[in-house]
């Protein structure tokens, strides 16, 4: 561990996750952008129905997951505020 992560208190560390879900958040849409992008040139141009059917289960999935991840990072980040504004014991 290092002397500035030992230097922090709980609600950082909460702090720094809450930018680690949001950083994930943020590639998860890049993720749903490119197998969208992945999905319409499989199920148009190449018509390779199968694969581009396979590959929207995936991005079902992939929205799923995004969805969940947002949420938590939401709720996390309600929590640290309400932690943040109660007064010091």
């Amino acid at each position: 561990m290092t002397d500035q992560a030992a230097e922090k208190t709980p609600l950082e560390r909460s702090r720094d996750i809450i930018k680690q879900f949001k950083e994930m958040v943020h590639y998860s849409e890049g993720n749903i952008e490119k197998l969208t992008e992945i999905w319409l040139l499989l199920d148009g141009e190449l018509k390779k129905k199968k694969i581009a059917k396979n590959l929207e289960d995936l991005l079902a999935h992939q929205n799923k997951f995004h969805d969940a991840l947002a949420a938590l990072a939401k709720d996390f980040e309600k929590e640290c505020d309400a932690l943040d504004k109660k007064p010091a014991s």
